[in-house]
């Protein structure tokens, strides 16, 4: 058998100085030492504001889903509603302002389903996954300048097989997807 590493060590944080400020998030530059040795090494952190996404769920048992130009990837991604919280919002209430912003959809019983770190080796936001049950197209769609979307729905299950097969490359939709996974289980036994 081989020989166990030690465990991991918590890093002590010396110092931070701003490093790069942007219109979406900052950068910082964090200075750490490991606890048993010396060198001090530089680290750099993206401060963003938390995001939410969302899954919205038709009385049909139906996904909301956008489809829109992502400048990261330089390609069209397929995706659930989502965006940038401002700050000091709840999580459920921006994301029914994102959900209704986005898609025009409205719902009701929506709740957190779990939050995740989208990236802690070098971010220190989290993304807030909220569900919305009952979504219905009532409200004016209310897009930022940069934004533009392709609304559609699709069967849970086929949302699923396109997250499977790779239709669905988004990290943080595929997150919200695995914490509604249960929900759906319970909701398809209760139609079957």
């Amino acid at each position: 058998m081989p020989e166990q590493p030690p465990q991991p060590q918590r890093w002590q944080k010396l110092r931070t100085e701003p490093h790069a400020k942007t219109r979406i998030f900052d950068v910082t530059r964090a200075i750490y030492r490991h606890p048993h040795r010396s060198k001090e090494q530089d680290f750099f952190v993206i401060n963003a504001p938390d995001w939410v996404n969302v899954v919205a769920l038709t009385p049909e048992h139906r996904l909301v889903l956008v489809r829109q130009f992502r400048y990261g990837i330089n390609e069209f991604s397929l995706e659930i509603p989502g965006g940038v919280m401002d700050a000091g919002e709840d999580a459920v209430t921006a994301g029914l302002r994102e959900l209704r912003e986005e898609t025009g959809y409205v719902g009701t019983g929506a709740r957190l389903l779990g939050s995740v770190h989208p990236n802690p080796a070098m971010q220190s936001n989290r993304c807030h996954l909220v569900l919305v049950e009952q979504a219905r197209p009532e409200a004016k769609l209310d897009w930022d300048p940069d934004e533009e979307f392709e609304i559609m729905t699709r069967p849970v299950d086929e949302v699923y097989a396109l997250a499977q097969s790779g239709g669905i490359t988004h990290a943080m939709v595929l997150d919200a997807l695995l914490l509604f996974a249960p929900v759906w289980e319970t909701l398809r036994r209760g139609t079957v």
